[in-house]
């Protein structure tokens, strides 16, 4: 499995992420798109279709999280938008995301990459302890849901670049590791909190790393993008 940049494309609107990845059109590498809550939500599943059709591999990131019969029927649904990777939250438990995978899977035994959120990049060791009462250390605790993501049958997790080793080490290298928080060492943090650069990201194992801002709002967002490719690729 290579590595790869996936481009967060943070927008409400079809005719702003369309605008966004036709800057691309002359790139012999067509990104590979992240599509999250605002922009499904503001568009649609169609653009999911279309973006599809455009040939982009695209990671739907919707972050599933409910009782384990209402996850697979909302899988079912989402396993017919032909995307390549989707996600939900490991903290819904091993029968949610077993229940996950189920309702993913087509009738051909084929399906999208099923992965889970551990905790989110904004989230530090001591608001985890303050807002969501959760004592142990910040690294024993993803490592604890990758663990269950994996007894679940799943690909991998999403975690920070900083634990992939960590994650890689007790699942196993074949297990995917996709991590968001990360940014160019010239930039801007924002509301990340445990964040690294692309090339960092590389030394780290991450199998893929999510940008968002530091391509989209980036003044040539095809030169930031080439950027990261050469930085986490090579």
């Amino acid at each position: 499995m290579g590595k790869d940049v996936i481009v967060a494309c943070d927008f409400s609107s079809r005719e702003a992420v369309l605008s966004f990845l036709d800057k691309f059109s002359g790139e012999a590498r067509k990104p590979y798109v992240k599509i999250g809550m605002e922009l499904f939500y503001g568009a649609g599943p169609e653009i999911v279709r279309e973006i599809k059709r455009r040939g982009h591999s695209i990671f739907l990131d919707l972050k599933l999280c409910d009782i384990p019969n209402t996850v697979k029927k909302s899988m079912a649904v989402l396993r017919d938008l032909d995307v390549d990777m989707t996600n939900l939250h490991a903290f819904g438990t091993i029968d949610m995301m077993k229940a996950a995978l189920e309702g993913l899977t087509r009738p051909d035994g084929t399906r999208p990459l099923l992965i889970a959120v551990t905790q989110l990049t904004s989230t530090s060791e001591q608001r985890m302890k303050d807002e969501l009462l959760i004592d142990r250390p910040l690294n024993e605790v993803v490592m604890h849901y990758a663990k269950n993501a994996k007894a679940a049958g799943l690909d991998g997790v999403v975690c920070s670049p900083l634990e992939s080793p960590v994650v890689h080490e007790g699942c196993g290298a074949g297990f995917i590791t996709v991590t968001p928080g990360v940014r160019f060492s010239d930039g801007a943090v924002g509301d990340q909190v445990r964040v690294t650069t692309p090339a960092r990201a590389r030394e780290l194992g991450s199998d893929y790393i999510v940008v968002g801002r530091p391509i989209t709002a980036a003044e040539d967002p095809v030169e930031a993008y080439r950027r990261c490719i050469g930085d986490f690729v090579g």
